[in-house]
């Protein structure tokens, strides 16, 4: 492979394998591990360098070392010669992008995604998969993951283009004891995307040339609090109030939840203060049981702080989150609330005596961001004490920080 793989200037790449395991890959699989070993043997590998990570799949997805597991080359390959095959039958391409943007490109397994060293994901897949792959696909692509595909002729060739960073990135081979004809075009690939590649500005940074904010509001809409409701809308009109609201500026989106949620509106839907206060006086209590904040939390990674929905996230925009929670959540907050935090998404819960103020302190990005009141009639209280802390984070956060503090 091309030394133009190895950039000078920056810091590294994070590098990360996902091969197709399933059965029947079994008689290319070596072909693929001699295949991984070249390109590591090109990788300038090093703590401070590029770091590697190989996953495999067939019906689910496991990980065979994390970026932060080995720092040296001879350990990469070492481990990469005694990959064994893992067999299965289904093969669940959409379950196994999932499974590596939630438990690979995370900081914890070594990633420096928010550091802005460029993520690199190469799939290796020899079939058409049983699931579906373009939400998990579109969110690889929302996290400026750039994903290369190569797949054999038994790929759905369509399907593998939808899963890469860009059509272009989807290479052909016949078999995979062909890789090394495509070495080239993936070597040259990969040289554009690290030459374009530049540090992402952490999400939570508030600069001065900063064009606005996308701000989203997570309002619990259950049974519970069908009599706060009110509140709840009073508050989010007074916060709106005093964005500054416009397409280049502020953004604002609102999302109701109780089973599940519904988006009232997306960042990129108005880009005036008026329609927006408009649909705020308007919104109806959604209602319903049980709360799953968990699955909330999930929505607004999925449907909500992505480009498509107006989220400018990946522009260095700040990305603000605050959820107002009236309960105790039926389902699991734990991933959710770490993969926000993972995507650099600033959060601030406020719950009622009825909520969980452990739970609080998980969703929110501090547990000091974490405020509760008696009852969301008395939401006005804690706006002094909520603006404090968006200040104080605006502040940790940047040396030329303009604070958040006109958000209340």
């Amino acid at each position: 492979m091309s030394c133009s793989l190895v950039e000078r200037s920056a810091p590294g790449r994070d590098v990360v394998f996902l091969l197709d395991g399933s059965d029947g890959t079994r008689n290319g699989f070596p072909a693929m591990i001699d295949f991984v070993q070249r390109v590591v043997d090109r990788l300038n590998v090093g703590e401070n360098k590029d770091r590697v990570s190989v996953a495999q799949y067939s019906r689910d997805a496991e990980v065979h070392f994390n970026l932060n597991t080995y720092t040296t080359k001879n350990d990469i390959v070492d481990m990469v010669r005694g990959l064994r095959h893992r067999g299965g039958r289904s093969l669940n391409t959409g379950a196994a992008l999932q499974y590596v943007r939630d438990n690979v490109f995370t900081a914890s397994s070594g990633s420096r995604r928010l550091e802005g060293v460029p993520q690199m994901l190469i799939l290796l897949n020899g079939g058409r998969s049983f699931d579906n792959v373009d939400t998990p696909a579109s969110a690889l692509k929302d996290q400026g993951i750039v994903v290369f595909g190569i797949g054999t002729r038994n790929s759905d060739s369509r399907e593998l283009q939808g899963i890469c960073y860009d059509p272009s990135y989807a290479f052909a081979v016949s078999e995979f004891t062909d890789l090394p004809n495509v070495q080239e075009q993936l070597s040259s690939a990969m040289s554009t995307v690290i030459v374009r590649a530049t540090p992402v500005t952490p999400t939570l940074t508030v600069e001065n040339s900063a064009p606005g904010r996308d701000v989203v509001f997570l309002l619990d809409g259950s049974d519970g609090t069908r009599n706060g409701f009110p509140a709840m809308r009073d508050f989010v009109q007074r916060a709106v109030e005093t964005l500054n609201v416009g397409e280049n500026k502020d953004r604002v989106s609102v999302v109701q939840y109780s089973r599940d949620a519904a988006v009232q509106f997306y960042l990129n839907t108005y880009t005036t203060k008026s329609d927006i206060l408009d649909i705020v006086r308007g919104m109806r209590h959604k209602g319903g049981r049980p709360l799953n904040t968990g699955a909330a939390l999930q929505y607004l990674i999925d449907n909500v702080f992505t480009a498509s929905a107006g989220s400018r996230r990946l522009e260095g925009v700040p990305q603000l989150l605050i959820a107002l929670i009236g309960g105790r959540s039926f389902d699991n907050v734990d991933t959710p609330a770490s993969a926000l935090k993972e995507m650099g998404v600033l959060t601030f819960a406020i719950g009622t005596r009825g909520s969980d103020a452990r739970e609080l302190q998980k969703i929110s990005q501090e547990p000091s961001n974490a405020v509760s009141v008696s009852d969301f009639t008395d939401l006005p209280s804690v706006q002094e004490k909520l603006r404090s802390s968006m200040e104080t984070e605006g502040c940790v956060q940047s040396r030329n920080s303009s604070t958040t503090s006109d958000i209340m």
